[in-house]
């Protein structure tokens, strides 16, 4: 029987909860189903005595694995899904005493028809608990659901989607994200100058939810502002900028008053490029994500601000609180808001992007 403290046993946290010893039990070994407002009650009482069970010799009596599947995109190194990546692996080593293993289940964040193949994957295999990288809202929900039936336990970073029973999300409010956007953009620019939305894309052009939720915060701040300005949207090509040289120049050319520009996801630096090659020095340009080629720019100065939502915690709060389920039953609130840090070039040399 595990022991709470030297003087608090099993059975009064049964009493304290108003509960049997033998859901107690299923509680802590995370065994038969118990009802939500039974697990509430335990989990409560849990939490103000600080109980923490011997896990490691709990997994190993139990001589079980715990299987995790991370569902996350491709990228190269120095791009914004490295950062989440290191935040999986640092969980990882953590649990792994514990029984607990981490299987990275990669897919093409521009491609939907990737992420529903790795989908598949995940639902043809043994897993116990799911991390989703939720760029596909549509997607996301319906594998949420295929988790539901089977009682697996998943949890969401990069956006949320409200309405589904994620155990946790770990991630900015995206909505916020874009409104932040829009006013600081709006705080430097004259009320009815232009501005530049960058929409970037590679072969497919699939929006994550999370560019989604951030135009929208960033649009309805226009609204409410009294914005009179003009909204002008391109698409640009993350490899290609011959391309992008050639739709911007024609841009700029028919919209000379543009001001003001923003890309909502972590490749800000394409149109920073452009930018910057033609001496666009009178541009505000708002960016998201610490990558290298963002951070340059913003030290330089062709990027005004940009908006960092720290994807390593996120990445590894996701898989500690699977972890920490799995193993012990023990949960945490389903909303987890990671700060929104506002970056310009006179504080970066201060900010610690890895807040492990």
């Amino acid at each position: 029987m595990d022991e709470i403290t030297k003087n608090v046993r099993i059975s009064d946290i049964a009493r304290m909860a108003g509960v049997s010893v033998g859901t107690v039990d299923r509680i802590l070994h995370n065994r038969g189903k118990v009802s939500k407002a039974a697990q509430e009650k335990v989990n409560r009482v849990l939490r103000e005595v600080e109980y923490r069970p011997n896990l490691m010799a709990r997994s190993l009596a139990l001589k079980k694995q715990f299987n995790i599947a991370a569902l996350i995109p491709t990228f190269l190194p120095g791009e914004y899904w490295e950062k989440t990546t290191e935040g999986i692996d640092k969980a990882a080593g953590e649990l792994n005493n514990y029984n607990v293993v981490v299987n990275k289940i990669f897919f093409d964040q521009y491609d939907q028809s990737s992420f529903e193949q790795a989908c598949k994957t995940v639902l043809l295999n043994e897993f116990n608990g799911v991390l989703i990288s939720t760029l596909f809202s549509d997607a996301v929900t319906e594998l949420s659901i295929h988790l539901d039936e089977k009682h697996i336990p998943y949890v969401y970073i990069d956006s949320n989607i409200p309405d589904n029973n994620q155990l946790a999300y770990f991630g900015t409010n995206s909505y916020d994200g874009g409104y932040i956007a829009s006013k600081l953009l709006t705080g430097k620019i004259v009320q009815n100058a232009d501005i530049l939305i960058g929409k970037i894309i590679r072969e497919k052009n699939n929006s994550s939810t999370q560019v989604k939720n951030r135009e929208k915060g960033f649009t309805e701040y226009l609204q409410e502002s009294g914005f009179s300005g003009n909204i002008i949207s391109c698409e640009l090509h993350i490899e290609d900028p011959g391309y992008n040289k050639e739709i911007l120049d024609k841009i700029f050319k028919i919209n000379p008053n543009i001001r003001g520009a923003v890309v909502f996801n972590s490749v800000c630096y394409v149109l920073a490029d452009y930018l910057e090659k033609c001496e666009k020095k009178d541009i505000k340009l708002v960016g998201y994500d610490l990558v290298k080629r963002n951070i340059r720019h913003l030290t330089e100065g062709t990027i005004t601000w940009l908006i960092a939502q720290r994807p390593e915690v996120q990445g590894y709060n996701g898989i500690k609180a699977l972890g920490n389920y799995l193993t012990y039953g023990e949960t945490v609130p389903q909303i987890n808001f990671m700060p929104i840090d506002i970056l310009i070039k006179e504080n970066i040399g201060y900010y610690q992007n890895n807040n492990l």
